[in-house]
């Protein structure tokens, strides 16, 4: 154990000198802290090779033969950048058959893993490597090359996997189901690559990324799979009450086989979206303002009040909007069974929707993503900052927002 000694004249002496130093007094501990962080970790070294060697330095070795004997030969030099503590220089023994090797560092090992981490994230939280760069330069003291930053990035890729194939040990109550697409870089081609994300919201009404997926969202198959993955890793089925979806072709019908109690909620926005699209310009807003008025109803009976008001108003002018609204109906009011304080956020997809935004916006610089392990990795660390996000805010305490205005009125 290394123990400092210092004499109180000594002391008096360097607490008098503060005043000009103070400037420099953080980087001149620093300093310090680094000195005796490399002596502290080339000791250790030197006491591991002397275990490795059965002697110390200068003593003989009489217990076998001269041609199994073994010596030391000198050593070499490795930096190594520490976390909060920047590049240091490590002293490694040499043996002269070339067997011994350190347990303290990886083989070829230039920066601790924490600080590998940290870069990591930051990368993957959007920060430039031109910007690393410069942020290395001031806390490592020298610069972070890009493949570097991307040596870093996929170091995260075991912890990333352990995450997306958790155990899933919360009981799941609602589940936002949809999926994203990307353009991804496939061997010598680039390709638009969809991953499948479900959003779980546990009995206590918090939310959580339960799952994140390379998959064709129009396949039937690819989310029975999904699904069949999620009960391997917990997913209590029975729990399950609700689906939210926006009407992908097959995901409904695989959704209600595979949890067999649940039922579906199909997206407003989405519904009522396929709606306006069959109207003239002139009375979008018309109908916006009429579909409104049946998916905000405050019970079942209201909303078939204004069902019909809306069929007698406009099949007989738009017979394929009143087609569309009414092949979904039933699903689009399903929230309606449930408790009035989670209307607003069983209603639509949003939550997932918001997700999905923040997945494109950090990929939108990149353009192209270097396959579907980074791809993971930057979708990940995304979820993980959404979900510290979700904490405070439980499902019964969403407002409601104005979507038709904001998602009709400025677009027509």
């Amino acid at each position: 154990m290394l123990e400092l000694k210092i004499s109180i004249p000594e002391l008096k002496d360097y607490v008098k000198s503060i005043p000009k130093i103070k400037d420099n007094f953080f980087d001149l501990l620093r300093l310090d802290m680094k000195q005796v962080t490399t002596e502290f970790i080339n000791g250790l070294m030197q006491t591991e090779f002397e275990l490795f060697m059965g002697r110390e330095k200068y003593q003989r070795q009489h217990t076998v033969s001269i041609t199994q004997r073994n010596y030391r030969n000198g050593h070499y030099k490795r930096g190594i950048a520490l976390k909060g503590l920047g590049k240091v220089s490590i002293t490694i023994p040499r043996d002269r058959i070339g067997s011994y090797k350190t347990d303290l560092l990886e083989k070829y090992q230039r920066t601790e893993t924490a600080l590998k981490e940290d870069i990591a994230i930051l990368y993957l939280m959007g920060t430039s490597t031109r910007a690393l760069s410069m942020i290395s330069k001031r806390l490592l003291g020298y610069k972070i090359s890009h493949s570097q930053v991307s040596q870093c990035s996929s170091s995260l890729v075991e912890s990333v996997e352990k995450w997306r194939t958790r155990p899933i040990t919360k009981e799941i109550k609602y589940m936002y189901i949809d999926g994203t697409s990307f353009k991804m870089r496939i061997g010598d081609s680039v390709e638009l690559v969809t991953v499948l994300v479900v959003i779980g919201v546990d009995k206590d009404g918090y939310k959580q990324v339960l799952a994140l997926q390379a998959g064709d969202k129009e396949s039937s198959g690819t989310w029975r799979e999904l699904f069949k993955d999620l009960k391997k890793r917990g997913l209590q089925t029975s729990k399950v009450e609700l689906g939210i979806m926006d009407g992908l072709p097959g995901l409904e019908k695989v959704f209600k086989e595979e949890f067999s109690k649940a039922k579906i909620q199909r997206c407003q926005v989405h519904v009522a979206r396929n709606v306006i699209c069959k109207v003239p310009r002139k009375l979008k807003q018309e109908i916006a303002d009429d579909i409104r008025s049946i998916f905000y109803a405050k019970s079942r009976v209201k909303a078939d009040i204004f069902i019909k008001e809306f069929k007698d108003k406009w099949t007989k002018d738009l017979p394929s909007a009143v087609k569309c609204l009414e092949s979904s109906i039933n699903s689009t009011l399903c929230y309606l069974k449930f408790p009035e304080e989670e209307w607003n956020s069983l209603r639509t997809t949003n939550p997932i929707e918001r997700l999905n935004k923040e997945f494109k916006r950090r990929t939108k610089s990149m353009e192209i993503v270097a396959g579907e392990t980074s791809c993971y990795n930057l979708l990940a660390v995304i979820s993980l900052r959404m979900e510290a996000y979700w904490q405070g805010r439980p499902l019964s305490s969403m407002n409601s927002l104005p979507w038709f205005k904001e998602e009709f009125t400025h677009k027509s």
